[in-house]
């Protein structure tokens, strides 16, 4: 079993070449994602602190705008974050996102942690961006300042990176 970070500990963001961990979370109250439905595919998870925080609303806004270049690289992309399913709802329709939130709510930062982007201290996950390749490798990870929105270069450049490869 995966040893958590203490309280004290900083948290510290899975490292490309690392098979990223499977995970099954509500998107809605009667579905599910799982990670390893979209072997075959490049997937961008974008962990984030909480729903309606200023920052969180302009990166995954962003996201929203820039999908059609995910899509040319055949990306699947997932928004993720403790809140709970009604709270990713109401936020994602209100910011007319068009792709899913993960609900990483119960039990309470258990996917965070498993990337090694769960900040104890506030009870949300840290501001991290993973590509992952159609082998379900992540290729590419960055954590942000809280404060700071990410932006989409990087995750444009690394799914640049993935086009040579083959899918698995």
């Amino acid at each position: 079993m995966k040893e958590f970070k203490t309280k004290n500990q900083k948290a510290s963001a899975l490292k490309p070449g690392t098979k990223a961990p499977n995970f099954t979370l509500k998107t809605t109250p009667d579905q599910s994602v799982s990670l390893r439905d979209f072997l075959g595919r490049p997937v961008v998870l974008a962990f984030y602190p909480a729903d309606w925080s200023p920052v969180c609303s302009d990166q995954m806004g962003l996201y929203a705008q820039v999908m059609p270049e995910f899509k040319k690289f055949d990306a699947e992309v997932f928004g993720v974050s403790v809140d709970g399913i009604w709270s990713h709802l109401a936020f994602s329709k209100d910011r007319s996102l068009n792709f899913p939130l993960l609900s990483d709510f119960e039990p309470k930062g258990a996917i965070a942690r498993a990337y090694g982007v769960y900040e104890e201290r506030i009870g949300e996950s840290a501001r991290a961006l993973f590509v992952i390749d159609r082998k379900g490798f992540i290729r590419w990870s960055f954590v942000s300042p809280v404060g700071v929105n990410p932006g989409a270069d990087g995750i444009l450049t690394a799914l640049e990176n993935l086009k040579g490869t083959r899918p698995g």
